[in-house]
């Protein structure tokens, strides 16, 4: 066992040095350190400005409507309750474009709506395009993301609390304050920090719907000065100064609340309501019907969108199955390089946390968690100019993208694998130094079948980032390398919206279809390892 934490140390310094050097090259890039040159340029003000004034819009609106969301889905059952909560999870890692072309398909200039207000002879009151489309698109995303969350603090509620309040006979408003709300207030600051965090280096969803300069945050005017205006050293200083906001807001977070799960809870049996009423009734069935509302008829507008007449041309098309092929490949690389490199540093970490060395622990799983203060079109971006000084960049352009994006999948594989993994060793760890069982053996023997559907969730979780991530791809991308989030992106940018439609109908469906899939095939090699 004295062999097993240098695997994770390996790792983690290979993950640290990965990124350390994409910011050294934004160092001999930037003109200063001196940060006060982005504040006193009005146009650097003012996208920094944007960026947290959208961010604090969205995170308000997110977690303020998902306070009642998440209350009434805790007080009723329903049928498709459990699905449309699994719906609510999916949000999260659905490729940002295909839900950019749902809202764009219902709220757009030529959508849905605005056909149905021309029968009245109205106008819609509103543009899609701006900060509106911007914080329509992170409510649309973060809305079910925050109110899961808030969910499963509500479903932590003991069965005998809900008891003493029918015991006692306390009202709704009562059983609120004094039960329900004391949950949901612990979880509020973590909740809040989170979505702010998502929106903050939001990328796609501005860059799709920003409109123009008014409408630009950080990581756009990185893109913009590097890919459009090639002023490197601009980007390199902006790129800087996103990290340390980004450092700030993240260990903000950290110190506000501890870390919540993002794996549901266990759903409370029995009925939560101890004295219902019909005002009761019609509060909890609106805010459920307002987030179906939210949530379905853009995805449903992706279906019915992407069944039509071009269908046939763009999959007659050689462009689009490369795309589909190299986002395939960057995927598939992505997330098995995230599943690798998290397992060997859990398998470290967990070495420590055994015998109490809970400091390193911690610390080996924050290198492996690097990304979080480096977006990843930063890194990118970093990347880029190192590639520059010593070669063709886009002649690594592949390796690059695949690099980057599983480094942003890897916190997702160490927060869903860190706690199953630490359970299997303090359930087997002297069984198996009694029977000598070790190394790859023990990998296969144990960890392959006790862990195989929480390995499946985290591979599902990294593929489904990688296959709709642009930042990455939207700096390296080029005719002969392009993945199906920057071709859509490019169809859209061009209005030919059919064509987009049949490609958002091709991501959302690898999306839904993408858990399904890849848990069967983890739990049949389980099966046959089992039989073996």
């Amino acid at each position: 066992m004295n062999s097993v934490p240098k695997i994770g140390i390996g790792v983690a310094i290979l993950v640290a040095t990965f990124v350390i050097s994409a910011l050294c090259a934004l160092l001999l890039h930037a003109p200063s350190l001196n940060f006060a040159q982005v504040w006193q340029d009005p146009y650097y003000r003012h996208v920094t400005q944007f960026s947290f004034y959208q961010a604090s819009l969205s995170m308000l609106l997110s977690v303020g409507f998902a306070v009642p969301v998440a209350h009434a889905l805790y007080r009723r059952r329903f049928w498709g309750r459990s699905l449309l909560i699994k719906l609510f999870a999916t949000t999260l890692v659905l490729p940002v474009l295909v839900g950019v072309f749902g809202l764009l398909a219902i709220y757009g200039n030529s959508g849905l709506l605005v056909e149905v207000l021309s029968w009245f002879e109205l106008n819609l009151p509103f543009s899609i395009y701006g900060l509106n489309g911007i914080l329509l698109a992170h409510f649309f995303f973060n809305l079910p993301y925050a109110s899961r969350l808030l969910l499963q603090a509500l479903e932590s509620i003991p069965d005998e609390q809900h008891k003493l309040c029918a015991h006692l006979g306390m009202s709704h408003w009562h059983k609120f304050r004094w039960v329900e709300w004391p949950r949901i207030r612990q979880q509020l600051p973590h909740v809040c920090g989170l979505v702010f965090m998502l929106c903050f280096t939001s990328f796609a969803t501005v860059m799709a719907l920003g409109g123009g300069p008014k409408s630009t945050t950080i990581e756009l005017a990185i893109y913009q000065a590097i890919k459009f205006d090639f002023d490197l050293q601009a980007g390199a200083l902006l790129a800087l100064w996103q990290i340390i906001l980004c450092s700030v807001l993240y260990l903000s977070i950290q110190k506000l609340a501890k870390p919540v799960a993002v794996t549901a809870g266990n759903v409370a049996t029995h009925n939560v309501v101890s004295r219902d009423s019909t005002k009761a009734r019609c509060w909890d069935w609106f805010w459920i019907l307002f987030v179906i509302m939210l949530v379905v008829p853009p995805l449903l507008m992706v279906v019915l969108s992407g069944i039509n007449w071009q269908a046939l041309s763009v999959l007659s098309d050689s462009q689009f199955w490369n795309a589909f092929s190299a986002s395939i490949q960057v995927a598939v690389l992505a997330s098995s390089f995230a599943l690798v490199a998290g397992i060997a540093i859990l398998m470290t970490t967990r070495f420590w946390r055994i015998r109490y060395q809970t400091a390193k622990a911690t610390t080996l799983e924050l290198a492996g968690t690097i990304i979080l203060v480096t977006p990843g079109l930063v890194v990118s971006t970093g990347l880029f100019l190192l590639l520059r000084s010593f070669t063709d960049a886009f002649s690594f352009a592949f390796w690059v993208v695949v690099a980057v994006n599983a480094l942003m999948a890897l916190p997702y594989v160490l927060k869903t694998l860190a706690q199953p993994m630490l359970h299997i060793e303090q359930q087997y760890q002297f069984l198996c130094a009694s029977l000598g069982i070790r190394g790859w053996h023990r990998i296969r023997l144990i960890e392959g079948k006790a862990l195989s559907k929480p390995m499946a969730h985290a591979f599902a979780i990294s593929f489904l980032l990688s296959m709709g991530d642009l930042s990455a791809i939207a700096l390296f991308g080029s005719q002969d390398f392009r993945t199906l989030p920057l071709y859509l992106f490019q169809l859209l940018g061009s209005y030919q919206m059919e064509s987009a439609a049949v490609v958002s109908l091709t991501l959302l469906l690898m999306s839904v279809g993408c858990f399904v899939v890849i848990e069967k095939l983890f739990i049949a090699h389980s099966s046959r390892g089992r039989e073996c």
